[in-house]
């Protein structure tokens, strides 16, 4: 078989032989909406009936987390979006790091760490920052060195002639503080663990209520001091620990309590309240309405779900909320003859409310973030006028707009594709030159590697230029003050989208007095991994400056991505051979085609390597999931026993250090101290008993653990059971991660084209725009 993506011929669609060899003229070089005849395999029909048999409650709460929006197999993979991986969806248990020097600290132990020492801090802030922001309260250089003086000619201390006849001083250069070397995880030694005489109690419990006992661990690292005695006393508190089910719980309650154990235990309830929040926010969620919470907690079993969240309520695992649905006018009261005016005029000034119910972690962060992003609104931010308007003199075109923008605004967002990426370049480059401390956060360290090239040559140092999670960690980016704020004068953020609340949190809270935040990004990808929809929801308030890029993505590829934004799915000409379609008709043909692809088309018609080459698909389980797809390509590519729990020296890997982020790899030896993977120039030392939890191999990858990078070449492979995974965010994703060359496999026929159809990705609850309304009220 060829699938040369030379060949530019449209053959008419319709019936082929099977057993024909397929030639080159079975692509077609446009969208791939072809005709090609959908089979579903045994797999696909066995997940679709497993989904048919859910229920419409799963439906009506996604179980909270449970339902669509999965990459393909079940909840939240390591590294994947909300719901889309293959565990059960809990949360793995942080590490402490508490007692460790910064050393001694893996990256994400001490992203974890700062995140709650801001939040510590966060509370501090907010309390002395009331009232509107003093006018040069944080200055320096010039700008400093003139208020003083004026202060000094309001005191008598100084003659006012004097102020201006002294020469001005010299603006300090844009020189970032020097970045801190990354600290790196012990090569042998994994996170101190529980007392081992507590994980002995709660392992004689868990033996006693028929549990497995390799769960003592977690569960005695999650539930604390006194785990065995908690557990004794309210079996369903097992549910915390990772990979426990509902049944599962329930069943060790009884072993437990006796078999008296009713469903409406009140403990039951509170437990599964809590499951239920903490699934909706893998989904994304930060808060579920109370319908949607009750069908979930109905589809568990429970008899009175009201009563399950006022227990929780009561017992303070859960917050209730009520938030003013000003969007929607209130109902017209009817006239009643007997009513008086005042109760008319309370009737008219009623409004709709919704109740939302939360966890405490997830409402904290956004009060706070809300709070901040009110603070940035409110504030009128100082420079010379004349300075900026000269900067953006230089510039034209929207990267001008952006510019003035910033000039007279604290907050600001900044919209567009890959090519947009310029323009928040430009900005801190002219921002740089007027003598400003400027730092850039990216998604991912590909991201920046990018926006390092954007920016040589300009004023800003490449130092200035860093990742969100070597920023929140600490060994990256300026210094902190005593307060915790950030030592800048401007921070962009690419990749806004990627956001979950509690980032954003911690980057607004972490901004000085007088700072500027720019938030950019594309809309149309998928959403953060985390909880929120941060920037959806800045950009749906309005409550300031949007700038919408006019600069197109360039290319074949850039023009099919940009009609699949705005709905459409349409034949580009690529007379270079950018875009390529494959029909495929069975999964066995999808796997063959993706190899072939990869090994021999792309690299002898476009001229890119394998290794150049990423493969992304839906998800990682069926039949041409991640793990097939990877099994054949490690065959293809890197063919060894997988002597290091699955993995040799060669192979391409992804690390999930965190849920929601994903690095891509390889691997570069294997010993008794762990897998020793290279991560685009850092090494980083996996321990034996992270292995199997942190690692996929890295061929193929699901479009959530793509998002913020880019590749010379992609192969987005669709099999026939990938339609009900797919929607316009995810395609959009997908195909955009191409720079010279797309390949598409394509298997799903015209579900593709309803896919880009289908309109805006699936909702997801937050508070955020109803305390922003707030704030702005206030």
């Amino acid at each position: 078989m060829t699938t040369d993506p030379e060949t530019t011929e449209q053959p008419e669609p319709g019936p082929r032989d099977e057993g024909a060899d397929r030639t080159a003229a079975d692509r077609r070089p446009a969208g791939p909406a072809d005709g090609t005849a959908e089979r579903t395999t045994a797999e696909g029909a066995e997940e679709a009936s497993a989904a048919a048999a859910e229920g419409p409650a799963e439906k009506a709460a996604e179980d909270a987390g449970d339902g669509p929006g999965t990459d393909g197999d079940g909840p939240t993979a390591a590294g994947d979006g909300p719901g889309a991986g293959e565990t059960d969806g809990e949360e793995p248990v942080a590490a402490e790091a508490d007692g460790k020097s910064a050393a001694e600290m893996s990256e994400a132990e001490a992203e974890l760490l700062a995140q709650k020492t801001e939040r510590e801090r966060i509370e501090r802030r907010k309390a002395a920052k009331q009232g509107p922001v003093e006018a040069g309260g944080k200055l320096s250089g010039t700008a400093a060195e003139l208020l003083a003086a004026v202060r000094a000619v309001e005191k008598g201390e100084k003659p006012a002639g004097s102020v201006f006849s002294e020469p001005p001083a010299p603006r300090r250069p844009a020189v970032p503080e020097p970045e801190r070397p990354r600290p790196t995880p012990p090569p042998a030694a994994a996170p101190a663990g529980p007392d081992p005489a507590a994980v002995e109690a709660v392992r004689a419990v868990l033996a006693a209520g028929g549990a497995p006992e390799a769960l003592a661990p977690s569960a005695a690292a999650v539930l604390g001091e006194g785990a065995d005695v908690l557990l004794r006393e309210d079996p369903w508190q097992l549910l915390r620990v990772e990979g426990v089910r509902p049944e599962h719980a329930d069943a060790f309650a009884r072993a437990l309590l006796g078999p008296e154990v009713r469903p409406d235990d009140e403990r039951r309830g509170r437990a599964l309240t809590v499951r239920a929040l903490e699934r909706a926010a893998l989904s994304g969620h930060t808060a579920l309405e109370a319908p949607a919470l009750a069908a979930a907690l109905g589809a568990q079993g429970v008899p009175d779900p009201d009563a399950a969240v006022q227990s929780a309520v009561a017992e303070g695992d859960v917050l209730v909320f009520q938030d003013a649905l000003d969007d929607v006018p209130a109902a017209a009261p009817a006239p009643a003859p007997a009513a008086s005016a005042e109760e008319g005029d309370e009737a008219e000034e009623e409004r709709p409310v919704r109740v939302l119910v939360g966890l405490e972690r997830y409402a904290m962060a956004e009060e706070s973030l809300a709070d901040g992003l009110a603070r940035l609104v409110n504030t009128t931010p100082t420079g010379s006028a004349e300075d900026w308007e000269a900067a953006a003199a230089r510039l034209r075109g929207s990267a001008a707009d952006l510019v003035r923008a910033v000039a007279g605004h604290a907050l600001v967002l900044h919209t567009g594709g890959e090519a947009a990426r310029a323009e928040p370049a430009a900005l801190l480059a002219a921002a740089a030159s007027l003598g400003l401390r400027v730092c850039a956060v990216t998604h991912t360290a590909d991201g920046r590697r990018r926006l390092r090239a954007a920016l040589a040559g300009s004023p800003v140092d490449e130092r200035a230029v860093v990742t969100t999670a070597g920023l929140l960690s600490g060994v990256q980016g300026p210094a902190r003050d005593a307060d915790g704020a950030l030592g800048l004068d401007l921070l962009v953020v690419l990749d806004a989208p990627q956001l979950g609340v509690e980032s954003a949190a911690v980057l607004v809270e972490s901004l000085p007095d007088g700072a500027r935040l720019v938030l950019g990004g594309d809309p149309a990808v998928l959403w953060s991994a985390g909880p929120g929809r941060v920037f959806a929801d800045l950009l749906a308030a309005k409550v300031c400056p949007q700038v919408a890029s006019r600069t197109p993505d360039p290319g074949p590829v850039g023009e099919l991505v940009s009609a699949i934004g705005v709905g459409e799915l349409i034949t580009v000409e690529s007379p270079g051979h950018e875009v390529a379609v494959v029909p495929v008709r069975d999964p066995r043909e999808a796997v063959h085609r993706t190899v072939q692809l990869i090994a021999d088309s792309v690299p002898r018609a476009i001229g890119v390597p394998p290794e150049q080459t990423q493969v992304l698909t839906p998800g990682h389980g069926g039949a041409v999931g991640t793990r097939v797809l990877n099994a054949a390509l490690k065959e293809r590519f890197n063919p060894g026993p997988g002597r290091f729990g699955g993995f040799d020296p060669g192979d391409r890997v992804a690390w999930s250090p965190e849920p929601g982020r994903t690095v891509l790899g390889r691997v570069a030896k294997g010993d008794a101290e762990g897998l020793h993977l290279d991560l685009a120039g850092a090494t980083v030392v996996v321990p034996p008993d992270a292995v199997e939890r942190t690692l996929r191999h890295g061929w193929a990858v699901t479009a959530h653990q793509a998002v913020g990078q880019r590749w010379p070449a992609v192969v987005a492979v669709l099999p026939g059971d990938a339609g009900a995974a797919l929607d316009r965010a995810w395609v959009y994703t997908a195909f955009g991660r191409a720079e010279r060359h797309l390949s598409v496999v394509q298997g799903v026929g015209p579900a593709l084209a309803e896919a880009v159809a289908s309109g805006a990705p699936r909702p997801r609850t937050t508070r955020l725009p109803a305390l922003l309304r707030a704030a702005r009220q206030a």
